[in-house]
């Protein structure tokens, strides 16, 4: 007997696929998920530039104000006797603090005698004392402001104000100096020579740096401290105050 072969199953014609609906659906949230990722990706790299550059502005600030209170500390100062003013025409009581402006903003500048000068011959007089002066100029290449600082021995001619030194910190939008005498009174200027201040030196310095923020121009970062003067109670006690 010949076997019968079964009957082949009947094809179907419902073929299995994505329509185009679905299609489009995917590329969406494919898209969504992708945007997400590079979304996160690019802001977590802002964060950290924005970290690192808020981490630079923090340390040129420390260094600054950690400078400025050296050279503060170790004034070199001599108050002279009456009869000695009338002796030398010219005496070392320079402390010279002028509040200044470039495009309205701070740009003080300040000058005195320190000892923070290391000189490497000690023998003849006046070596080890330095005049020290701080002072602001624009910065050619951006709208921000430079803080320098030169020292020069005493024996030495001084160069013209507002030139020479070496930069101490920049990015600066503003640089302020505030003296505070005896009684506590402050002073945007002060000249210990003149006799409006007692021919004297400031009992405090209060010192603000701002810095350029790039992200909220109308808010820079400030940076505030504060010196006392060592010098300043004896400078009263010799002028006989």
């Amino acid at each position: 007997m010949q076997r019968k072969n079964p009957p082949n199953p009947p094809r179907s014609t419902d073929t299995h696929g994505f329509t185009l609906f679905e299609i489009l659906i995917a590329m969406f949230i494919f898209g969504v998920v992708l945007s997400t990722i590079f979304t996160s990706y690019t802001g977590t790299f802002r964060i950290i530039e924005e970290t690192e550059a808020q981490a630079d502005i923090y340390a040129m600030a420390r260094v600054a104000m950690a400078r400025m209170q050296e050279d503060l500390e170790s004034i070199h100062f001599e108050a002279l006797k009456s009869s000695e003013r009338d002796e030398r025409s010219t005496h070392p009581m320079v402390f010279v603090g002028e509040n200044k402006y470039i495009e309205g903003r701070d740009a003080d500048s300040l000058r005195f005698l320190s000892r923070a000068h290391l000189g490497l011959d000690q023998r003849g007089e006046g070596l080890g004392v330095a005049e020290i002066s701080y002072y602001v100029s624009e910065k050619e290449t951006e709208e921000a402001l430079v803080l320098y600082r030169s020292e020069t021995p005493r024996l030495n001619e001084p160069p013209q104000e507002g030139t020479g030194g070496m930069v101490l910190c920049d990015g600066l939008f503003a640089v302020e100096f505030i003296f505070y005498d005896k009684d506590g009174q402050t002073h945007e200027n002060w000249d210990a020579s003149a006799e409006e201040f007692e021919r004297s030196l400031p009992k405090r310095i209060s010192i603000m740096l701002e810095f350029v923020n790039e992200r909220n121009p109308d808010a820079p970062h400030k940076f505030i401290s504060g010196f006392a003067i060592p010098m300043a109670k004896e400078t009263y006690d010799v002028a006989g105050r």
